[in-house]
């Protein structure tokens, strides 16, 4: 693990195509500052809110949203109107490429990390996760 990580929320749905390699693509609308080889945590929200597990990162491309739907329709886990839909308005779309996913044999629920980690709220889009956060996470 670097010295950040990049926890990410997203739908459960989602979380559980990326654990079972039904989505190999996270899409971003906003570009976080990860590279090939970094992990990525996942928050599952509402309904599960937990940290569920994770992911190093393959790659990351920046390009259109249709530029983007034509390299990641078959690997995003999601429809043409959900992906429409996510990036109406946008000019810039961002894919971050899994590899490695796993996941936590009990995820760590919203209440247990706020025990771990004071004044801890799950991101509404991502947040960087430092060493120190990591070690009190029990997760390094």
């Amino acid at each position: 693990m670097h010295i950040h990580s990049l926890l990410i929320s997203v739908h459960p749905k989602y979380a559980d195509k990326i654990f079972a390699g039904e989505k190999t693509v996270e899409l971003r609308k906003v570009r976080p500052k990860v590279i090939s080889g970094d992990t990525v945590l996942v928050y599952a929200s509402s309904p599960t809110m937990a940290l569920v597990g994770g992911f190093e990162v393959d790659s990351v491309i920046e390009t259109t949203p249709t530029a983007l739907w034509g390299k990641v329709k078959k690997s995003a886990g999601l429809t043409k109107d959900e992906f429409s839909d996510y990036y109406n308005g946008s000019s810039n779309a961002y894919g971050i490429f899994i590899k490695k996913p796993w996941y936590f044999e009990t995820p760590l629920a919203l209440q247990n990390l706020r025990k771990k980690l004071d004044g801890f709220h799950p991101p509404q889009s991502y947040r960087y996760i430092s060493m120190q956060e990591a070690q009190l996470l029990g997760i390094v």
